[in-house]
């Protein structure tokens, strides 16, 4: 039998996001269904009662760890670094995004690019793995990121609904930075330079 813990891991990670974002009473109520079928399969197949599973997953099923980020360090010949303008804080960072349940973070830097610059990349190797602390900035959570430097393989450069605009900037021409996005672009910037 194919195990199913992936599967509703990623259902359950739907439904809790969606359940956190969602105001549409509609959409509320099919991530609420989607939540009682998760914890109804998680209850099988854990051998627990489904009301015992829903609490748990209300409060994180198994080991609360930091969350988890991918960002893509891609340079042009002349060591300019593509940043993106966030639509949501109106401030420069890499491309980058929160590691989906059964991705590597590695697909997520790939996966990020594409949705957010319209460019294909493959990694050309990791940069660093950077940790923050929950409340810096105002952050609810810690995290950790990991960075990796890519190259473009194809596609053109396009916004999307998460970015204002973008293009190659260098680093000391950025005054508006997201969270820690400098120091990423500064490390990345020495492994590019370093290679």
């Amino acid at each position: 039998m194919a195990d199913i813990l992936p599967l509703l891991d990623e259902l359950q990670a739907i439904a809790r996001n969606g359940l956190t974002y969602s105001t549409n009473p509609y959409d509320r109520e099919r991530y609420e269904h989607l939540m009682e079928l998760a914890s109804g399969y998680y209850g099988r197949a854990l051998d627990l009662p489904p009301e015992a599973v829903r609490a748990r997953l209300s409060t994180e099923l198994g080991y609360v760890t930091a969350k988890v980020g991918a960002e893509a360090a891609i340079f042009d010949g002349e060591g300019r670094i593509l940043l993106v303008r966030r639509a949501d804080d109106r401030r420069w960072c890499l491309p980058c995004g929160w590691v989906d349940p059964n991705e590597s973070a590695a697909e997520a830097a790939v996966r990020e690019t594409r949705e957010e610059t319209g460019l294909d990349v493959r990694i050309a190797g990791l940069v660093d793995v950077f940790w923050r602390a929950a409340s810096f900035q105002g952050q609810p959570h810690s995290q950790i990121a990991i960075v990796y430097a890519c190259e473009v393989i194809s596609g053109d450069l396009q916004t999307s609904h998460e970015v204002l605009d973008l293009g190659y900037r260098r680093i000391e021409d950025v005054t508006e930075w997201h969270n820690q996005h400098k120091r990423y672009a500064e490390a990345a910037y020495r492994w590019w330079r370093d290679r």
